[in-house]
């Protein structure tokens, strides 16, 4: 399994993809282009978003900043790029209802968009578990929504993941979900795949798919589970027998 994992990661490498990443500020987005440079997968990756932070990446990244209200006057950002990652949200605390509309609903339809028209191929989404358009509560909802627009755009190949809840060491402070992480920490301990994912587990099962280039399917999701599963690193998961640093093709829907 290690040797089909490691000809599947070589293949895709000498193809010469290129890669963006929106959202690369973000907890899932800043772990991703840590390990997008650890692998060295692509032969260019642009990191999309509103502002530029000090980064010590390899020669193939690049930032650039945009403004999202006016993301029609940024498609060169987007051209010849044939995989996207979207890592891109925000929370109703952070922004207020509105502006996490604007944010996890219309800017990463926006962006999808014109990165779709620009050559993008394969578009990988962050979404939530429990995301469902016909939601009563807003964030479920406004997730259900995005996935649902996303798959009429057509995109030769659409992954959607949704993790459980994400555990990482925020920079910001959010006590209340810091204390929630805590008292789940347990559960993750003895059911790891249960209803939490550490932002690793993510961003390695993304990186993983994408290697995948096999995969015939043109619309995937992936619930909390088969996240753990495809990254090849969870602990819930170690008959799978995967190395974190040779992706598998193996997928579960």
């Amino acid at each position: 399994m290690a040797a089909e994992a490691q000809t599947s990661l070589e293949k895709f490498k000498a193809e010469g993809h290129s890669a963006f990443v929106l959202g690369y500020t973000g907890e899932v987005g800043r772990a991703l282009v840590e390990e997008l440079n650890r692998l060295k997968v692509f032969k260019r990756v642009v990191l999309i978003g509103r502002r530029q932070i000090p980064l010590d990446l390899g020669p193939e990244f690049e930032q650039k900043v945009v403004d999202f209200e006016n993301i029609d006057d940024y498609k060169g950002v987007f051209r010849g790029i044939d995989t996207g990652f979207c890592c891109l949200g925000t929370t109703r605390a952070k922004a207020g209802v509105q502006g996490f509309i604007r944010v996890d609903h219309d800017y990463v339809l926006l962006s999808a968009e014109i990165a779709k028209a620009e050559g993008c191929k394969h578009f990988s989404i962050v979404s939530s578990q429990g995301a469902d358009k016909n939601s009563g509560f807003l964030y479920p909802r406004t997730k259900g929504q995005v996935e649902e627009a996303l798959k009429v755009m057509h995109f030769n190949r659409l992954s959607v993941y949704r993790p459980g809840v994400l555990l990482c060491d925020r920079e910001e402070s959010r006590p209340m979900e810091a204390a929630f992480r805590l008292v789940l920490k347990p559960v993750a301990y003895f059911f790891p795949t249960a209803i939490t994912t550490p932002v690793s587990v993510v961003t390695l099962a993304m990186i993983n798919n994408v290697v995948a280039s096999s995969n015939s399917s043109t619309f995937e999701v992936y619930d909390n589970k088969a996240i753990h599963q495809l990254s090849g690193i969870s602990k819930g998961c170690n008959h799978l027998k995967r190395s974190q640093s040779a992706p598998e093709s193996t997928k579960t829907k």
